[in-house]
């Protein structure tokens, strides 16, 4: 499963200062120890979206398994004062010994979707609070822009090229996300690496620039990379540099590039040149600033793949997933935030999605079990599974291909409305019973 954290570093201080106060207090007058339930909400989908992705619970699993306070660590809080000795004490020996479950990866989640459940003391609840937020509220909301994306391409790939345009950790788990939610491939090595995803990659302009001409650049790539490479066409005149790529690599010519421009109205002169110099089976990829948007403008255009970068990795306008966690019982018993706009429901809950017999989603069911199910449907599919059971991870666990399944399998089931790029409310209602 992996992270993208240094391996050197463990996740304990990426907590929150505040949790440390909770717990302190809670320590002092013996709280820490009541029997909890959190639970991982959204409220509300990102303004426009219609349905959300869940990624990062793979990563969210690691990083509960790696949370240890190590003796630098100890140190650090012990000379900045942020514990006391009692709570320093404890902390030594903190790990997780509680449950977790949750949808899996690639499921599909809604407002109020009980995205994830954590169950334990409250000591040792509350200080992963961070920790699962800020991973589930960056994948998912990766996840949630790249799933856009995909569908608007239509079964054409997308390579995910946005390392540049993020932090140096945050692209590999943004790489992560979009290859879960069906892009092709990734030009970062070490999300390649870390997770099996595909690498790609071609030159940038500054290796045309680099030489004294377009044809001597072309040359030294394709002498390298064989005829089949990608090569970048639009660093002076596109229709120049068409004639020299095909001159050069020959009608084997694997792609061009086009990364600048209006690139709808390029690809098609693009495509009768390359025909008409006999590169019939030659593929146009383009790149520059592309979302869901502009790649659903380009469907009726001869673009055989797109590359992706600023915009997925900072979640196409929508950088985090909203994800709140929240406490929602304490020895048994349903307790609820009541603030006004920021609401929750008391209690554990569960999740079913019903389905027409068609196999299209109509709603998501929400129930507390505490107070039990409601009565099953034929089309019915439980959503949450056992993900840790006494602070171990349960075994055979969703990979990151079954999740890449998953998601196709949710988005065919929602409702064709459900898929538009426009303002509308989100895909299928969700119900508390």
């Amino acid at each position: 499963m992996g992270s993208p954290e240094p391996a050197t570093t463990s996740t304990a201080l990426l907590t929150d200062h505040y949790e440390l106060t909770m717990l302190g207090s809670a320590l002092a007058d013996g709280t820490h120890a009541r029997p909890c339930v959190f639970e991982v909400f959204a409220r509300r989908l990102p303004d426009g979206r219609r349905y959300g992705v869940v990624a990062g619970t793979a990563r969210v699993l690691d990083a509960i398994a790696d949370f240890r306070f190590t003796d630098a660590e100890l140190a650090q809080l012990e000379a900045t004062a942020v514990v006391d000795g009692a709570t320093l004490s404890w902390l030594a020996d903190y790990e997780f010994s509680g449950d977790v479950d949750g949808y899996p990866e690639g499921e599909l989640y809604f407002p109020g979707s009980p995205i994830l459940t954590v169950s334990g003391s409250f000591g040792e609840c509350v200080l992963l609070e961070t920790l699962v937020l800020s991973i589930l509220n960056h994948d998912s909301a990766i996840a949630s822009a790249a799933a856009r994306m995909s569908g608007a391409a239509h079964g054409r790939p997308i390579i995910e090229m946005g390392g540049r345009r993020t932090h140096e950790y945050a692209a590999v788990a943004a790489a992560r996300a979009a290859y879960l939610a069906g892009f092709a491939t990734t030009s970062n090595l070490e999300a390649g690496r870390r997770y099996g995803i595909p690498t790609r990659g071609t030159v940038a302009h500054a290796f045309m620039l680099l030489h004294d001409s377009e044809e001597a650049a072309f040359r030294a790539q394709v002498e390298k990379m064989g005829a089949d490479t990608t090569l970048l066409v639009d660093t002076y005149d596109i229709t120049a540099g068409i004639e020299t790529a095909v001159r050069v690599a020959g009608p084997e010519l694997g792609a061009i590039r086009i990364d600048s421009g209006d690139v709808g109205p390029l690809a098609r002169r693009a495509r009768e040149q390359l025909d008409s110099l006999g590169a019939k089976d030659t593929r146009i990829v383009v790149s520059g600033d592309l979302d869901e948007h502009a790649i659903a403008a380009l469907r009726a255009e001869p673009v055989d793949a797109y590359g992706v970068g600023t915009s997925v990795v900072t979640g196409s306008g929508a950088p985090t997933a909203g994800m709140v966690y929240k406490l929602v019982e304490v020895d048994g018993k349903p307790v609820a935030k009541r603030s006004a706009h920021k609401e929750s429901r008391g209690g554990r809950k569960s999740a079913l999605r019903r389905h027409r017999g068609t196999g299209t989603a109509i709603e998501e069911v929400v129930w507390t079990t505490a107070g039990g199910a409601p009565e099953p449907e034929p089309n019915d599919r439980t959503l949450q599974i056992p993900l840790i059971r006494a602070g171990r991870a349960e075994a055979d666990l969703p990979t990151l291909d079954d999740a890449r399944q998953r998601l196709r399998r949710g988005l065919v089931s929602l409702p064709w409305e459900g898929l538009k790029l426009s303002h509308g409310e989100p895909a299928i209602p969700t119900l508390f019973f």
